[in-house]
C-alpha cells in the first residue's frame, strides 16, 4: 500500500496507457467500425482518418441570406415583421427570421440587400445596416444539423464547421467526409432538407393542398423498412399527441376516412376528384398515395390518438434514408450555396499511411539514439524514451474514443509532442542528475525546481498555440490541438512519473 501511495502517478500512466490500448484495439470502441451502409468495416484500429490519409471530398458553401442589422424587433412584433416582410418579397413565413435579442432580420432567400432594405424601410422599419450571409446563431443551426445528418448517415470521421478565411467576413460552411465522393455528400445537404406531409383533397370543385405534417411534428422516426403489404420502402413515424390530434381531425375534415378517401388517389387529378397523402421534400412531392383503409378505421374510433404512427412512404430505399435522415435532423433554416469542392482519391491518399507511420518511427528512433548518446545509461534512457511515446500512445487512445479524424497535421502534432516530451524529460534529468543524489529529499527539491522549468514552458506553449487551435486556419488548427493536448498529458500525468520512475532508480528509495 506504501507503494502505491509513493508511486500513484506510475500506476495512474499505466492505467492509462492500458485504457489508451483499448481504446485503439479493442473492437466497437469509438466511432470507427461502419461504413455508410452501416455495416462492419475490419480495421487494425479503431483510428478514423481524414481526407489525407483515407481520401474523400470537403465542400465548402455560403448560406444564402440577407441579414438586416439594427432593427428593432422586440417579442410582440417579430412574427409580425416575418410575416410582413415574407409577404412583401413574396416568400414563405419561415424564409424570414426576426431575432429580438440580435435587433436582427434575416431573409433566408436570394433577394438583394437592396431588396430587403427597401421592403423593410417602406414597412416602417428602418435598418442601420443591410449585409450578405446570416448571423453566427443561424451558422450555428446549420452546422449543428448538418452533423446530424452526416452522423445518421455512418459517416465516420466526417467534420463539420464554420470559418472566416483570412477574416474578410464572409462566412462559409465546411463540410469533410473521408471516403465519399462530392456528389454522394452534396446530395445529402443540397437544399433545405424539409420533409411534410401534405393532404391533397377536393374542396368546392377543385383540388386543393393542406400542409398536415412537418419534422417538428414527429415524436419519433425510425429506419427505414419494406412495407409486407406493398412491397414499397417505407419511414416509420409516431407523431406528437397534439401533432396525432390535429391529424385525426384534418383527414376527417378533408374525407379521407370515407371510402372515396380511402380508394381515390389520382396525383395529380385529371377531371375526378381525388384523396392524396403526400410526402413533399423541400417543395417537391416525391409520393403520392392512398390512406390506408387500417389507417382510416384507427382515425375514425378514436383510437389512433392513442398509438399515433403510421408510415412515410417512399419510391426507394435511398430515398427513405434520406427522408429518414430528414425528417431526424430537421430542415436547414436557410439554402446552402456551394463554392467549391476538394476530392483526394482514396488511392492516393492511402500512400500517405505507411509514410506517417515510418515518419512516426524514424523520429522515435531518432530520439532513443540522441538520448542514449546524451547520458549512456540504460537506466535514465529506457525510461526516458518509453514515458515520451506514452503520449503519443494517450493521445491515439483520445483520438479513437473522440472519434477524431486524423490528417497530416495530427500526424506532424504527434510528431512535435515526441520532441517536446523528451526535451522536458531531458531538464528533468539534467536537473536531478548535476550532483550525486543522496537523498529522496534532495531528489524531490532538484524535480520541483525542474518541473516548475517545464510548466512555465508548458503555458508558453499552449499561449502561443491557442490562437490557432480557436481560429478556422484549417490544418494549423488540427496541429496546435494536438500540441496543446500533449502538453497537458506531459505536465498534468507523464513528467510526474518520470520523476518517480527517476526517483527509485537513482536513489534506491532512500
Amino acid at each position: 500500500m506504501s507503494w502505491f501511495r509513493e508511486n500513484w502517478r506510475v500506476a495512474f500512466l499505466v492505467v492509462l496507457l492500458v485504457a489508451s490500448s483499448v481504446a485503439l484495439f479493442a473492437p466497437g470502441i469509438g466511432a470507427s467500425g461502419t461504413n455508410a451502409n452501416g455495416e462492419s468495416v475490419e480495421r487494425p484500429t479503431n483510428l478514423n482518418y481524414g481526407l489525407e490519409l483515407s481520401g474523400g471530398v470537403r465542400l465548402r458553401a455560403s448560406v444564402v441570406g440577407v441579414t438586416a442589422e439594427n432593427v428593432s424587433v422586440t417579442e410582440d412584433n417579430e412574427r409580425t415583421i416575418e410575416q410582413d416582410v415574407a409577404a412583401a418579397l413574396n416568400l414563405e413565413d419561415r424564409s424570414v427570421r426576426a431575432r429580438p435579442v440580435q435587433d436582427v432580420v434575416e431573409v433566408y432567400s436570394s433577394n438583394s440587400t437592396s431588396e430587403v432594405r427597401t421592403t423593410l424601410t417602406d414597412l416602417g422599419y428602418e435598418p442601420r445596416n443591410v449585409r450578405e450571409g446570416v448571423t453566427q446563431m443561424t451558422r450555428d443551426t446549420i452546422v449543428s444539423t448538418i452533423s446530424s445528418k452526416v452522423d445518421q448517415t455512418g459517416f465516420s470521421g466526417a467534420s463539420v464547421y464554420d470559418v472566416d478565411p483570412r477574416g474578410s467576413g464572409q462566412q462559409y460552411v465546411v463540410v469533410e467526409v473521408p471516403g465519399q465522393n462530392a456528389s454522394q455528400v452534396q446530395r445529402l445537404i443540397e437544399g433545405r432538407g424539409e420533409v411534410e406531409m401534405w393532404a391533397y383533397y377536393p374542396e368546392n370543385g377543385n383540388q386543393t393542398n393542406a400542409t398536415l405534417l412537418g419534422s417538428e411534428d414527429l415524436a419519433q422516426v425510425d429506419p427505414p423498412t419494406t412495407d409486407s403489404q406493398t412491397g414499397q420502402p417505407v419511414v416509420p413515424v409516431e407523431l406528437t399527441p397534439t401533432a396525432a390530434e390535429r391529424f385525426a381531425s384534418d383527414m376527417q375534415q378533408y374525407g379521407f376516412t370515407t371510402n372515396q378517401g380511402i380508394r381515390n388517389c389520382q396525383f395529380p387529378a385529371e377531371g375526378s376528384a381525388s384523396h392524396c397523402l403526400l410526402t413533399v421534400l423541400d417543395g417537391e412531392v416525391v409520393y403520392s398515395a392512398n390512406m390506408g383503409p387500417g389507417l382510416a378505421n384507427l382515425i375514425e374510433t378514436g383510437d389512433f390518438e392513442n398509438n399515433p404512427t403510421f408510415v412515410v412512404t417512399a419510391n426507394s430505399m435511398d430515398e427513405a434514408r434520406e427522408l429518414q435522415v430528414n425528417l431526424r435532423a430537421g430542415a436547414l433554416p436557410a439554402e446552402l450555396d456551394f463554392e467549391d469542392s476538394y476530392y483526394v482519391a482514396p488511392s492516393f491518399a492511402e500512400r500517405y499511411k505507411p509514410l506517417s507511420l515510418v515518419t512516426g518511427i524514424a523520429a522515435a528512433i531518432a530520439v532513443m539514439v540522441t538520448v542514449f548518446l546524451r547520458y549512456g545509461e540504460a537506466k535514465v534512457a529506457i525510461p526516458m524514451v518509453f514515458t515520451a511515446l506514452s503520449e503519443v500512445v494517450i493521445l491515439l487512445g483520445f483520438a479513437a474514443v473522440s472519434g477524431l479524424a486524423l490528417d497530416l497535421s495530427h500526424i506532424a502534432g504527434l510528431i512535435a509532442v515526441i520532441g517536446t516530451g523528451v526535451d522536458d524529460l531531458v531538464i528533468i534529468a539534467d536537473e536531478v542528475m548535476t550532483e550525486e543524489v543522496s537523498s529522496s529529499r534532495v531528489f524531490q527539491s532538484r524535480f520541483r525546481k525542474a518541473l516548475w522549468i517545464i510548466g512555465a514552458a508548458a503555458v508558453t506553449t499552449i499561449i502561443a498555440m491557442s490562437p490557432l487551435a480557436v481560429l478556422s486556419l484549417g490544418d494549423l488548427r488540427g496541429f496546435a490541438i494536438v500540441t496543446i493536448l500533449g502538453v497537458l498529458i506531459g505536465v498534468i500525468i507523464t513528467r510526474p512519473a518520470y520523476g518517480d520512475i527517476l526517483r527509485r532508480l537513482l536513489t534506491d528509495n532512500r
